[in-house]
C-alpha cells in the first residue's frame, strides 16, 4: 500500500481521536465543575479552555521532546490561533438574520484585545529578537507573555459576570442531565478520556512529520494547517454545540480565550526547548501567520464594536473578510514554502 496512504490513515485516526475525545472532556469537566461545588464558574471555564487545549499541548511536547521539530510546535499554535477565528466565522452561518458579532456581548472585545498583545509580542520576538541579548534558553518575550497571560485571566474574570454566570447556567443544566453519575465516576471518565487525547495529541506530530517528509511540503506549513487544524477540533465542535444551544457568547468567549491560551502554550513550549529562544530557531514565516491572526482579531473585534446589526448573505461581512485573510495566509504560506 501506498505509504502516504498510511500515514494520511494514522494522521486521520489521530483527528478523529482528539474529536471524540475532545467533546466528552467538555462534557465530564462541566459535570466535575458542578458536582465539586468548587466555584463553578471559574473551575468550569478553566477545565473548558484546558482540555479543549490539550492537544495544542502535548503536541508541541511530542514535537519538541521527542521529535526535535519546533516548527512544527510553532506552526501548531499560530495556525491554531488563525483556525480558530476561521471557525469563529464560520459559526456565523448558525446564526440566522444577524452576524455573530451583533449578538454577542461587547465584553469580548477585552479578550480579543489581550489576545492581541500577546501576539504582538511574539511577532516582535520573531523580527527583533535577536537585538535583545538573552540569558539562557527562556527569552525574554516568553516571559512576558506568561505574565501577561496571568493578568488577562484576572481580568476576564473581573469583567465578564455575564460569562461567568452563563459558564454557571450551562453546568446546572449539565447537572440536571447527568443526576445519575457520581463526581468519582465524572473524575474517572474524564482521565481516561484524557489519557486519550494525550496519545492521539503525542503521535499527531509524528505523522506530520510523515506527510512533510512524503509529500514534500515544508514542516512549519504542515504544523500551520495540518496539525493545527487537527489540534482544534475539539474547540470547533464544542463551539458548534454551543451556538446550536443559544450560547453564542460562551462559543465566542472560549474561540477567543483558546487564543489566549495558545499563546501561554507557546511559552510553555520555549521553556522546554532549550537550544535557544524557540521563536529565533524556527521559519520566520510564522510571523505571517501572527500578524493574519492580528487582522483577523481586528476584524471582529472591530465588527463587536460597530458591525451591523444585520447581514444580507448566510455569512456578515465581517465573516467573509475572516474567511479572506485565513484562506490568502495559507496560499502565501504555501507559495512561500
Amino acid at each position: 500500500m501506498n505509504p502516504i496512504i498510511l500515514t494520511l490513515g494514522g494522521f486521520i485516526s489521530c483527528a478523529l481521536l482528539i474529536v471524540f475525545s475532545g467533546v466528552r472532556l467538555s462534557k465530564y469537566g462541566d459535570i466535575i465543575a458542578d458536582l465539586s461545588g468548587l466555584g463553578k464558574a471559574w473551575i468550569g471555564l478553566i477545565l473548558m479552555a484546558a482540555v479543549t487545549s490539550l492537544p495544542e499541548l502535548f503536541s508541541g511536547f511530542s514535537s519538541i521532546l521527542i521529535l526535535k521539530k519546533p516548527d512544527i510546535a510553532v506552526g501548531a499554535v499560530f495556525g491554531s490561533c488563525s483556525f480558530n477565528l476561521a471557525i469563529l466565522a464560520l459559526l456565523d452561518y448558525f446564526v440566522p438574520g444577524k452576524p455573530i458579532s451583533s449578538v454577542v456581548t461587547k465584553s469580548q472585545i477585552l479578550a480579543g484585545f489581550l489576545g492581541m498583545i500577546l501576539i504582538i509580542l511574539s511577532v516582535i520576538e520573531i523580527h527583533f529578537g535577536k537585538l535583545f541579548p538573552e540569558k539562557g534558553w527562556f527569552g525574554l518575550f516568553p516571559g512576558l507573555i506568561i505574565f501577561i497571560y496571568l493578568i488577562s485571566i484576572r481580568i476576564i474574570f473581573e469583567n465578564d459576570r455575564q460569562a461567568q454566570k452563563a459558564i454557571e447556567n450551562l453546568a446546572s443544566q449539565a447537572h440536571k442531565m447527568e443526576i445519575k453519575i457520581s463526581l468519582k465516576n465524572a473524575i474517572i471518565k474524564f482521565l481516561i478520556y484524557s489519557v486519550l487525547i494525550v496519545t492521539a495529541a503525542l503521535a499527531l506530530p509524528y505523522f506530520a512529520e510523515k506527510l512533510a517528509q512524503e509529500t514534500g511540503i515544508k514542516e512549519s506549513f504542515v504544523g500551520t494547517l495540518l496539525v493545527a487544524a487537527s489540534t482544534s477540533l475539539p474547540e470547533m465542535v464544542v463551539s458548534i454545540a454551543a451556538v446550536r444551544m443559544g450560547s453564542i457568547d460562551l462559543a465566542v468567549g472560549n474561540l477567543l480565550g483558546s487564543n489566549i491560551f495558545n499563546m501561554f502554550i507557546l511559552a510553555i513550549d520555549d521553556l522546554i526547548y532549550t537550544d535557544g529562544p524557540i521563536l529565533l530557531a524556527t521559519n520566520p514565516n510564522h510571523a505571517l501567520s501572527a500578524l493574519v491572526t492580528l487582522l483577523m482579531t481586528c476584524v471582529i473585534s472591530i465588527s463587536i464594536l460597530f458591525g451591523s446589526p444585520k447581514k444580507r448573505f448566510a455569512l456578515g461581512v465581517d465573516a467573509i473578510i475572516m474567511i479572506l485573510l485565513y484562506s490568502a495566509l495559507l496560499f502565501a504560506l504555501y507559495y512561500l514554502e
